[in-house]
């Protein structure tokens, strides 16, 4: 049991989650260093939500609800940590949710299926087909999810498939703790910051955005701006870590 007062809690229920889905084979082995090096880069940000990253995450909440057609795409790693929140942002934002994975087998889609579907996402099923331009199994999707969308939310993404959605035309947001990473710099939109914290504030600001609020979002979005200023936060967090 891991004590609700520890100062490390939240980072220790998450690896213990992660930990538990990985012997359950919900969770890649490989997914397990990828959280690890996400970690690394919240501990730079404080743990908190920043300022560039609220207004990303009320930026994605814009781009959501006006979408034509928005898909949730889940690997192994966010239906592990996230599954309640992204039922509760199918439910704000409409979107549709595909299981997309790089280690895919049958076993793990149906395994990350079945958890999410135990927490209340409707999860989209049908034959695949390799639709976006790659050369491994992250090129499979329903020609009725991902296929179709327009606007893609691609949590804990791989850069390579971010690029080729991008190439195919679509908006594609991201939650990534590294600026840096070819993600990030590859999105329509980062959100630097946490899943489990992305996640809730987009839902909540898919409720709350005032009149004429999302339009002045969307045409105001600049990515490089949003990851510089994360940065920017990054590097005067550490300028005063020691103080």
């Amino acid at each position: 049991m891991i004590p609700k007062d520890h100062p490390r809690y939240r980072s220790l229920v998450a690896r213990e989650r992660l930990a538990r889905c990985a012997r359950e084979g919900i969770v890649a082995m490989e997914g397990l260093a990828a959280h690890g090096r996400g970690e690394a880069f919240d501990y730079l940000i404080g743990e908190k939500t920043t300022k560039s990253a609220a207004l990303a995450a009320r930026t994605a909440a814009a781009i959501l609800l006006s979408a034509r057609h928005a898909v949730i795409s889940v690997n192994g790693n966010t239906a592990a940590l996230a599954a309640d929140e992204i039922a509760a942002l199918q439910r704000a934002s409409g979107a549709d949710v595909e299981v997309n994975l790089f280690h895919r087998t049958e076993e793990r889609m149906a395994l990350i299926t079945r958890l999410l579907t135990e927490h209340g996402v409707r999860v989209l099923s049908g034959t695949p087909e390799r639709l976006v331009p790659l050369s491994h199994d992250r090129a499979l999707c329903l020609p009725e999810g991902i296929g179709d969308a327009d606007v893609v939310l691609v949590p804990l993404e791989d850069g390579d498939r971010c690029a080729a959605l991008r190439a195919m035309g679509k908006t594609v947001i991201t939650i990534d703790l590294n600026p840096l990473s070819r993600t990030a710099r590859t999105a329509t939109l980062t959100v630097v910051d946490e899943v489990t914290r992305a996640i809730p504030a987009i839902t909540a600001a898919c409720s709350s955005l005032g009149p004429g609020e999302g339009e002045r979002l969307v045409a105001s979005l600049d990515n490089t701006y949003l990851l510089r200023a994360a940065i920017d936060e990054m590097r005067e967090r550490l300028a005063h870590a020691l103080e």
